[in-house]
C-alpha cells in the first residue's frame, strides 16, 4: 500500500501492526460522518489493502469518540437537493460501492465500535464479518426523526442481523440503545468496556491470523452466499467452493492439518489451528 496520500487530515487513515490493518474513519469533528471524500478514499483503501501482505485482518474504527454518525446530511442530502437524479445516483454509488466491497473483502474484517454508530453506519457495520463494541457506544436509527426511512441498504442490513420485532421497534421509534443491547439483538458479536475494546479486538485478530487465509476467505463467503439458497443448491455451492479452495490453497493446508492431527499428533482441531 502506498503511504503518499495519507496525512493527518486524510478522511481515512491506515496503520499496520503485526498483520492488522487499522482503518480509521477520520472526520472526528463530524462524528466521522461519511461524505464523498471519505467514501471515495475508502474504496481506494480497500483496493490497496487487498493486495498488501501487511494486512491479514482489517479492523474498521472511528477517530475520536465516534465510530460513524452515518451519512453527512449536508453533503449528501442538502447539497444534492435540486441537482436531479444523476447526482443522487452518484452519491449512492460512492457509498454503496465500498460497503459492498467490504461485505466480500478478501481478508477478515472486524468493526471496532468505539462510540456513536448511527443511521448509514449500520451498513458497513453489518458488512464487516465480525463486530465488537464498547458498552459505552450509542447506536440509533434516527432517520425517522428527521423525516425519512433508513435508506442506503440500512434497512436490509438491520434485517440481516436483528429480529423482526427489535428491528421495527428501533426503525419506528428512533430510540437510541447501547452496546450491551446491540449484543443482545445480534447487531454485534460482543460488547466490552471501552477500556478493554482494543485488547479484545487484538485477541480476535491474533486467532484469525493463525488460520489459513484461503480457507478463511472461502468459509466466510460460503456462509454469506448460502444463507438464502435452497438446501440442494447450497449443497452444490458448498462442494464447489471446497474444490475451489483446495485448488487455490497452494500451501495444501488440508493435508498438512490432517498430517499434524492423525500422524504427528501435535494438535487437536477442536482446541486450535494447525501450525502453518
Amino acid at each position: 500500500m502506498t503511504d503518499t496520500a495519507q496525512t493527518p487530515q486524510s478522511p481515512v487513515l491506515v496503520e499496520f501492526d503485526n498483520g492488522i490493518a487499522f482503518v480509521t474513519l477520520n472526520r472526528p469533528e463530524k462524528r466521522n460522518a461519511m461524505n464523498p471524500a471519505l467514501n471515495i478514499r475508502m474504496m481506494e483503501v480497500l483496493d490497496e489493502l487487498e493486495a498488501d501482505d501487511r494486512c491479514g485482518v482489517l479492523v474498521l474504527r472511528g477517530a475520536g469518540q465516534s465510530w460513524s454518525a452515518g451519512m453527512d446530511l449536508k453533503e449528501y442530502f442538502r447539497e444534492n437537493d435540486g441537482k436531479g437524479r444523476a447526482a443522487v445516483l452518484k452519491s449512492r454509488r460512492q457509498s454503496g460501492g465500498w460497503w459492498n466491497r467490504l461485505m466480500y473483502f478478501e481478508k477478515p474484517t472486524i468493526a471496532m465500535v468505539n462510540g456513536w454508530c448511527f443511521g448509514g453506519a449500520f451498513t458497513p457495520l453489518v458488512a464487516c464479518d465480525l463486530a465488537i463494541t464498547a458498552d459505552e457506544a450509542t447506536f440509533g436509527l434516527s432517520e425517522i426523526n428527521w423525516g425519512i426511512l433508513p435508506g442506503g441498504n440500512v434497512t436490509r442490513a438491520v434485517a440481516e442481523v436483528m429480529n423482526h420485532r427489535d428491528s421495527l421497534y428501533y426503525i419506528m421509534t428512533g430510540e437510541n440503545f447501547g452496546g450491551q443491547k446491540a449484543r443482545e439483538m445480534g447487531l454485534v458479536n460482543e460488547s466490552v468496556p471501552l477500556a478493554d475494546l482494543e485488547t479484545r479486538v487484538r485477541a480476535i485478530c491474533a486467532s484469525l491470523l493463525e488460520k489459513n487465509p484461503v480457507v478463511l476467505k472461502a468459509a466466510k463467503d460460503t456462509f454469506k452466499r448460502v444463507r438464502n439458497m435452497p438446501w440442494e443448491q447450497a449443497d452444490d455451492y458448498i462442494y464447489a467452493k471446497l474444490e475451489q479452495m483446495l485448488f487455490l490453497d497452494k500451501s495444501n493446508g488440508r493435508a498438512e492439518g490432517l498430517k499434524q492431527f492423525l500422524d504427528d499428533k501435535t494438535y487437536r482441531p477442536g482446541l486450535g489451528a494447525y501450525k502453518r
